[in-house]
């Protein structure tokens, strides 16, 4: 399995990766090549080449029709970065961390306070744990 940081690190999948969550709000259906091609003013070669490598790291899905393909973002790999991620920004922010804003769907109030509350108490455990480990 490729390693996802090699995949992110190239500018031209990041733009596609963006592209592709900025359209997933506005189409469960996926966006085509030509809209990729189109929105990102690179050629079609580069663009396939370019989501291949994305579909091996299962970080995009594909559906065909006909001869078009369509793809959707995939967000489960992104965990791994995530996982990788936190720890530094919880070290580096503690409580204070900055609200990401994310464009999905807003949760119900009572289910984002839940999530809300249920996240920074696993970061808040997690963090001491790390710290008691270092001090021993």
């Amino acid at each position: 399995m490729t390693d996802i940081f090699d995949v992110i690190a190239d500018g031209t999948r990041r733009d596609i990766l963006q592209l592709l969550l900025s359209r997933s709000t506005e189409s469960a259906a996926g966006t085509s090549v030509t809209e990729i091609v189109s929105e990102l003013g690179i050629s079609q070669p580069t663009v396939s080449k370019h989501l291949k490598v994305l579909r091996d790291a299962d970080l995009v899905t594909v559906r065909e029709d006909g001869q078009r393909r369509f793809y959707s973002l995939s967000v489960t790999p992104l965990e791994t970065i995530d996982d990788w991620l936190v720890p530094f920004l919880i070290d580096a922010y503690g409580d204070q961390a900055p609200d990401i804003d994310i464009p999905f769907a807003p949760l119900p109030d009572g289910a984002a306070h839940a999530a809300e509350v249920v996240g920074r108490a696993a970061a808040s455990a997690k963090h001491a744990v790390a710290n008691a480990f270092k001090r021993r």
